[in-house]
């Protein structure tokens, strides 16, 4: 059969499929960047797990209190090698993304601490941690006090509002890379550097942290090879290459991560102790593949940035602008549009094909949410998957993808809804064309 016949079972018609082609006619040259991309930071990958002497006993596991894990130990060497860091916290005990920011934040400040955020609000699930709506445990609660400086309407680092929020009681600052559900550019990391020059400048003894999440291998350097003292994420997105079934790291100073590690487990005990059970080789094997998933990822982003963007719709970032996360936004201001879009997801995942994903109310969010993730390991954001809130302005965040053949079908199967629904008009992919 040609190529055509095998979309053609899966419900792509003829239009959506010529006009998919077209746009990727376009998007060769582009790729072959990213492709360059995942090379180098594979190489980076592959050096840190041959000077950290990786073995197959490393891939076992532990049971009990986990004393003398070698390949715990040995993966969190790893982490702090490929990120250029002191010292890493790679853990199945960390629940997911969220989690890993709490820990990192509620270990490093006392009570009478100030912390900054810098890049405007942080994401939806941040603000109960913090306390920005009150919650059981927050930050808040423990008397930290929080400041907020917004990102210039450029996105950019607002320096004046900055230099303006650090007092004498500031402890630490966080920059989220990503830009989670706003309407703002994601960071690159040298403007993450930049920014940290400028905030060391004023007091070097100042805790930056980066919420990484999204970010990994997407370019050649992170947020800790340009003087951050944390960079934070989960391994369900980025780093676990589609691998890990659970898990958060905490690369940085070694101060840092051992205070997150005694906030983990208990003082006295920090990192000396945790099972890693029977999923160590997961985590190797997820970070080993991270940068060519990641790649995968990216090019799927692009993809749909050029067909959205080329029908009239608001995406963030745009078809042509550089990336620094994996995520796309895609605008629709409507309710049926969002909807129909993260069916679209769903329907074309290998998990739970058949199940029509419902808006409804999620933990650490302030509107329903419709989340579209037919994945291997639940809740898995570099899987092919798709969100977004039940508000204006109505945008879906997409993002993720194990492999390019199922990104692309998932966006062209996204597109084959819209264009059955009437929601685009047929004929605007011939005139397109």
């Amino acid at each position: 059969m040609d190529n055509y016949s095998y979309y053609e079972r899966l419900g792509i018609d003829r239009d959506v499929y010529d006009h998919c082609e077209f746009i990727l006619e376009n998007l060769k040259e582009r790729f072959e960047k990213i492709d360059l991309m995942a090379e180098k930071n594979t190489l980076k990958v592959l050096d840190a797990f041959r000077r950290e002497h990786v073995q197959e006993a490393c891939l076992m596991g532990s049971t009990g209190y986990g004393y003398n894990d070698i390949g715990r130990e040995t993966l969190e060497r790893v982490y702090a090698d490929i990120f250029h860091a002191q010292d890493a916290l790679v853990r199945a005990q960390i629940t997911c993304g969220t989690h890993a920011l709490a820990l990192a934040l509620m270990s490093n400040l006392r009570p009478g601490d100030n912390m900054v955020s810098v890049s405007g609000r942080p994401y939806d699930t941040l603000s109960e941690v913090i306390g920005i709506r009150k919650s059981q445990g927050s930050l808040a609660e423990y008397g930290v006090s929080y400041r907020e400086v917004e990102l210039k309407k450029d996105g950019g680092f607002d320096y004046e509002g900055i230099g303006k929020a650090i007092q004498d009681d500031t402890k630490l600052i966080a920059i989220q890379r990503s830009k989670g559900y706003s309407d703002r550019r994601s960071l690159s990391v040298e403007q993450i550097g930049e920014c940290i020059s400028y905030i060391k400048s004023i007091r070097k003894d100042i805790i930056v942290m980066v919420d990484n999440c999204y970010g990994e291998f997407v370019e050649d350097i992170e947020p800790t090879d340009v003087g951050a003292d944390m960079a934070v994420g989960s391994l369900i997105k980025n780093p676990g290459g589609g691998l890990a079934p659970v898990g958060g790291y905490i690369a940085g100073s070694s101060r840092c991560v051992e205070n997150a590690a005694r906030r983990l487990t208990s003082p006295g005990l920090g990192k000396e102790v945790g099972a890693s059970l029977g999923i160590l080789k997961d985590f190797y094997q997820g970070l080993f593949l991270a940068p060519e998933v990641t790649a995968k990822a990216l090019k799927g982003a692009i993809f749909a940035a050029n067909i959205y963007e080329g029908l009239g719709f608001d995406v963030l970032p745009d078809s042509k602008e550089p990336r620094y996360d994996i995520i796309q936004a895609v605008t629709f201001h409507r309710a049926d549009a969002l909807i129909a879009f993260c069916e679209a997801i769903q329907a074309s995942s290998p998990v739970d094909s058949f199940v029509t994903p419902s808006p409804s109310p999620m933990p650490g969010y302030d509107s329903d949410i419709i989340m579209a993730a037919g994945n291997f390991v639940s809740g898995s954001s570099i899987e092919l998957s798709a969100d977004g809130p039940l508000k204006e302005p109505y945008s879906v965040y997409f993002q993720g993808g194990l492999t390019w053949g199922h990104a692309k079908f998932g966006i062209m199967n996204t597109l084959q809804r819209l264009v059955t629904d009437k929601i685009i008009d047929r004929d605007m992919l011939k005139m397109i064309r």
